[in-house]
């Protein structure tokens, strides 16, 4: 599609891993500018919306399971690009079949072992990055500390506690909280997202960049619901 190399390496993290995440993680590494960034994150922020407006229909069109939250979970958290909009998209089938946070549940689980690719992969391109540069005695210092997400580990010590609390008998319901602050929180990150995006300024500027991150969402749709399909997860 003759984008630069680093654009279409950016949509390609973002739309295979976590949205702004992978694209925050992978950025430092490949040097990228910017204006490659903000064009990226746009482009994954644009399907998104998207992806959380339409999804829950697409649902019911596929005829997903409303009884409980496992089959569209599973999609939303495999199938849309950044955590914030899973979460935006699980809700919102919960609300519809008044299933509390099952989909929820399910869906941010997927999504954030889903988000565990961005090790290996930010490790891989910082090796072609080192090896490319060597080849061309380039020296480019990158702290590869800074270019992974802290957020995993949270969501690691997250997840023991809840274990562990859930294991000595009590209730989840302890959680509920923080679960309603949690959400409120991503709310208004949508918010500002939105607020940093110009939608038609993008459409004019970057078609090409669209088109790519359209083929890689609907492969990844694609590959979501056949998977699902051969597991009878439906």
């Amino acid at each position: 599609m003759h984008l630069p190399s680093k654009t279409s390496m950016l949509i390609g993290v973002g739309s295979s891993i976590c949205g702004g995440s992978a694209i925050a993680a992978t950025a430092p590494v490949i040097d990228a500018k910017d204006s490659e960034v903000a064009q990226s994150i746009s482009v994954i922020f644009f399907f998104n919306l998207m992806a959380a407006l339409l999804f829950p229909q697409f649902g019911e069109f596929l005829g997903f399971s409303s009884i409980n939250g496992n089959a569209f979970g599973i999609f939303a958290g495999s199938a849309v690009n950044d955590t914030s909009s899973v979460v935006a998209t699980a809700s919102t089938w919960d609300a519809m079949h008044n299933l509390g946070t099952e989909t929820l549940d399910k869906a941010v689980t997927v999504k954030l072992t889903r988000t565990l690719a961005i090790i290996p992969i930010v490790l891989g391109i910082f090796y072609y990055q080192l090896k490319n540069n060597l080849q061309t005695n380039s020296a480019q210092k990158v702290d590869i500390k800074k270019s992974l997400p802290t957020f995993i580990i949270y969501f690691v010590i997250a997840s023991f506690i809840t274990t562990i609390v859930t294991s000595l008998g009590m209730s989840e319901e302890i959680f509920t909280p923080i679960k309603k602050i949690s959400t409120f929180f991503i709310v208004w990150s949508m918010v500002a997202i939105g607020f940093n995006t110009n939608i038609v300024h993008l459409i004019k500027t970057g078609s090409k960049a669209i088109f790519l991150g359209l083929c890689c969402w609907i492969m990844i749709i694609i590959t979501s619901l056949g998977i699902q399909h051969l597991l009878a997860i439906w």
